[in-house]
């Protein structure tokens, strides 16, 4: 059974990747908002699958995340921090150090 069985993965996929794209900075193009809906569709369709609890389906997404930032190497985004299912939205959270949120192209 999923975590959040009020929307579909594919709707879930694009909450959350549209909550990240409207935090990136720099923005994502129209085509690398594409690519991040398509690879968080997927984690979220693999956290369903194996009945994952919300706390996972959280690392399954920023893990992906992680990974698309690295190949990007300059795009820095918020990650996902809960599921609010009665609103139909993701809860982001900016990764921080020092107290501030991580900037692109390296530094604080």
């Amino acid at each position: 059974m999923s975590a959040h069985p009020s929307r579909s993965a594919e709707e879930w996929g694009r909450i959350i990747a549209d909550a990240y794209a409207a935090q990136t900075r720099p923005p994502l193009t129209p085509q690398l908002l594409e690519d991040v809906r398509g690879i968080v569709v997927e984690a979220v369709r693999e956290a369903e699958a194996s009945g994952a609890a919300e706390a996972e389906w959280c690392e399954r997404v920023n893990l992906v995340l992680d990974r698309g930032e690295m190949s990007l190497h300059a795009a820095v985004g918020p990650r996902l921090a809960a599921i609010d299912d009665a609103a139909g939205a993701a809860v982001m959270a900016h990764r921080s150090e020092a107290g501030r949120p991580l900037r692109a192209f390296g530094g604080q």
